[in-house]
């Protein structure tokens, strides 16, 4: 038993990144890029070094894991740490001396902080049944300016994922910048009309309360004129500087989840049911524990509702040839991504 639970503080590891943040906010010069490093330096070579694990939970070990509330605790804690450091980060870049150099990699760290213990931990949130867990995501997903972002991801993306109509899977050959931009303009499109469907459906005004979109409006709004009012123009520059930072991961990260995979349209006009092989997959350690099985990304799109805990590798699906953040590093030089990525894409649709 003891055993068990020491292995499943295995994802403590997440902290790791505020911790680091830590760093790079209390220090100047290239320390000031300490989060940058850690996470696409020093990860990518632990992923490389150590191995994968293949082995699947046993039915016990599900039961188990769905129930024990350490998982969820591990994730609420999250939320004190990243306000917290986003505070701290916004009052000294904002009052602070610093050079251009560092004021970069700072806003740079707190973005990626924003990314990972934010929007992830937000991502897995607002999967959940209970209100206050998802009411936990919406909150996280304020200073990145993006809780527009559980509307779509939830009622649209899990819908429309590998098809033409969802702008968060990246079609072949298309760059990661471009990616960014149908992404970012897509889904924020999409997430109103999401909304407007959601509001005919039920006979509600446009203006009513459970217009959830103007909400998110008012609550970023709200959000920035705080920080405008504490710390004037310079802290609301850094404040939205870092959502677009963070927000920018996000669609990285979904830009190498998806990449040119399609579901097959059937004669009845409809695509063929979303399954774990619509997604890239990878079981690399390190990314798994600090990104909360993020990366088991074919079993959540398989089964949406599962808890981080007991998602499981499927070696079937299309496997990624690195962790997550080589694979976004690589994605930001599209000539080498195409040259590693296109071939691995044609092998496995040609074995389908």
């Amino acid at each position: 038993m003891q055993l068990t639970m020491f292995k499943d503080l295995k994802y403590l590891l997440a902290y790791s990144i505020p911790i680091v943040t830590i760093i790079s906010l209390s220090q100047r010069g290239v320390w000031s890029y300490a989060t940058v490093l850690y996470a696409f330096v020093l990860i990518p070579i632990l992923e490389i070094i150590l191995a994968d694990r293949q082995a699947s939970y046993s039915e016990e070990e599900v039961v188990e894991r769905k129930i024990n509330p350490l998982f969820d605790w591990l994730l609420y804690g999250n939320i004190p740490m990243i306000f917290a450091l986003l505070m701290w980060g916004l009052w000294d870049l904002s009052n602070g001396i610093y050079q251009t150099h560092e004021m970069i990699g700072k806003v740079l760290s707190l973005g990626i902080l924003l990314a990972t213990n934010g929007i992830n931990v937000a991502h897995e949130l607002g999967h959940r049944t209970n209100q206050t867990e998802r009411s936990l995501a919406k909150l996280l997903l304020c200073p990145s300016l993006y809780m527009h972002f559980y509307i779509e991801h939830n009622f649209g993306h899990h819908k429309n994922v590998s098809t033409p109509n969802d702008p968060a899977t990246a079609l072949r050959h298309q760059s990661v910048y471009f990616f960014w931009i149908r992404s970012v303009v897509g889904q924020y499109l999409n997430a109103w009309r999401l909304q407007w469907q959601l509001l005919k459906n039920q006979n509600r005004s446009f203006w009513s309360w459970h217009n959830d979109m103007l909400f998110y409006l008012l609550f970023q709004g709200f959000y920035l004129s705080i920080v405008y009012q504490m710390l004037s123009t310079t802290g609301l520059g850094f404040a939205i500087a870092i959502a677009v930072v963070s927000f920018l991961m996000l669609e990285t990260i979904n830009y190498i989840e998806h990449y040119g995979l399609e579901r097959k349209k059937l004669s009845s006009g409809r695509y063929e049911r979303v399954q774990a092989h619509h997604s890239w997959n990878s079981n690399h350690v390190i990314g798994r524990m600090v990104l909360y099985e993020l990366t088991r990304h074919s079993d959540h799109h398989y089964r949406a509702n599962k808890k981080y805990q007991i998602l499981e590798n499927k070696p079937e699906s299309p496997q990624l040839p690195y962790g997550y953040p080589t694979s976004m590093v690589l994605s930001m030089l599209p000539p080498l991504w195409f040259r590693k990525m296109d071939p691995i894409l044609e092998r496995y649709q040609a074995s389908e």
